[in-house]
């Protein structure tokens, strides 16, 4: 491991007041759970985990001076009981645009979860809460559009304009252009929002320039069979900022009138912030979807290093996602719990409370909750009863395209799910009257079983009164 320099005279004080340090509007402050390797002191870890993520290095050396001092990052509060660390950085540490004077998200992640999540005296140490000031905020882009767009373009309120039905596009891997533009068509009929799943944008067997024109026309048809404006995310994720442009403006040149139903999706967490960034600046009249597929390699519960999803949320907010991943809470597939609702309310609300700080976000739009993972519409009602509301964007794969008669039928099931929770219905009893969501019952009877134990005695499947 080396020899570890004890930085703590330096880089920890411990009398430093956090509210103080919120009341002068100068700092970044995060939360780390931190562990030490053994036999390194908790405090001279954390030290140095701060030293590490701003003006520390191993020796003393010449270039140090007064005004490098004056921009150290400090451990204000080390617990070694909980194994809590909370580090307070000024905001002059963070690099900023040469183009705009505007702070960049890498920074923020270069200096915060950068060379400190290898550092030799460290076990693991894991972001899990950060606070930024108005100053900060008003310096990240925050974002342009967000769900009380798409209540609009779909003819809604634009406050508490409810439940938006979607799906993906399945198998995850895609299908070629025709079956492609089929499956939308065939889900449009009875639901409202379409996203391409995050492998999915110009493959070899479904180029870009034969699907996007499909597409366009299967949605002018579900609109003029339904008389209701339908929308669709696209996926621009590339590794080029050429390449992400020049699909997003093909995308947008297929549509053409009808260019503001399209969404733009970006594979945020492996793409990460300068994808987001280019998509947010480059397209700021379009939703921009932050799909968070691989987050889990850090963000699971299980992890130690890295940081939460709660922090992930709060980054793409600040970044400028209109609606981001919000995993299921522990309704749907993917790894998660009730208090996961945490994730939703950090992006949705004016000001929240969260695991370790009280942001306020000054007048930021809000980014949306976006639902997806084994979701149906046996799952909706108690999902929406643990959130507490339905202002949601839900994306159901299997849940519509797995529903015995066929997508459009599981889109309606989707949007009868949402009426069951709004009324406080039973959900048994709603089927009764409701045949897609009583059909539903028989597409998933392992979900019926399990949330709702008698349905069989109760329910005839397919034959609702």
């Amino acid at each position: 491991m080396g020899v570890i320099v004890d930085q703590s005279r330096r880089y920890a004080d411990l009398g430093i007041s956090e509210d103080e340090l919120i009341a002068g509007g100068r700092h970044v402050l995060c939360a780390y759970w931190l562990r030490p390797k053994p036999g390194v002191g908790f405090v001279e870890a954390a030290a140095h985990f701060a030293a590490e993520s701003s003006t520390g290095t191993n020796v003393e050396v010449s270039t140090t001076d007064d005004f490098t001092r004056g921009v150290d990052a400090i451990v204000y509060r080390a617990d070694e009981a909980s194994g809590e660390v909370r580090i307070a950085y000024p905001i002059e540490l963070f690099d900023r645009n040469i183009t705009d004077g505007r702070m960049m998200l890498v920074s923020f992640l270069t200096l915060t979860i950068g060379n400190n999540q290898g550092m030799g005296d460290i076990e693991s140490a894991r972001m899990y809460d950060f606070w930024v000031p108005r100053r900060v905020i008003e310096l990240f882009d925050g974002p342009a559009r967000g769900i009380a767009d798409l209540w609009r373009t779909l003819g809604r309120p634009v406050v508490d304009g409810g439940y938006i039905a979607g799906t993906i596009i399945k198998p995850k891997l895609g299908l070629r252009p025709e079956p492609f533009a089929r499956a939308a068509y065939e889900f449009w009929l009875g639901g409202d929002f379409i996203k391409n799943d995050e492998p999915q944008g110009n493959q070899v067997f479904a180029p870009m320039r034969q699907t996007i024109p499909l597409v366009y026309d299967a949605m002018k048809r579900a609109m003029d069979a339904t008389g209701e404006a339908k929308l669709f995310s696209a996926n621009i994720t590339a590794d080029d900022h050429a390449e992400m442009v020049a699909r997003g403006e093909f995308i947008l040149s297929a549509f053409g009138p009808d260019a503001d139903k399209v969404a733009f999706l970006v594979d945020g967490f492996v793409g990460g912030p300068g994808m987001v960034t280019t998509a947010r600046r480059w397209f700021p009249n379009q939703f921009l979807h932050y799909h968070r597929a691989g987050h889990g390699m850090i963000t699971s519960p299980s992890s130690r290093r890295g940081y939460t999803a709660y922090v992930l949320a709060k980054m793409a907010r600040l970044q400028g996602a209109s609606g981001i991943h919000v995993g299921t809470m522990g309704h749907g597939k993917m790894e998660g719990s009730a208090d996961d609702r945490a994730i939703a309310y950090i992006c949705e609300r004016d000001s929240y409370s969260g695991p370790a700080f009280h942001q306020e976000w000054h007048g930021m739009r809000p980014t949306a909750p976006i639902v997806s993972g084994g979701m149906n519409a046996l799952r909706l009602p108690g999902f929406f009863a643990n959130l507490g509301h339905a202002n949601v964007l839900n994306t159901a794969g299997g849940g519509a395209y797995g529903h015995l008669d066929g997508p459009a039928a599981g889109a309606r099931s989707l949007r009868q799910a949402h009426d069951c929770w709004a009324a406080g219905a039973d959900p048994v009893e709603w089927a009764a009257t409701h045949h897609e969501f009583a059909r539903a019952f028989a597409s998933f009877p392992a979900d019926a079983d399990r949330l709702y134990p008698g349905w069989r005695d109760r329910l005839r499947p397919g034959e609702p009164g």
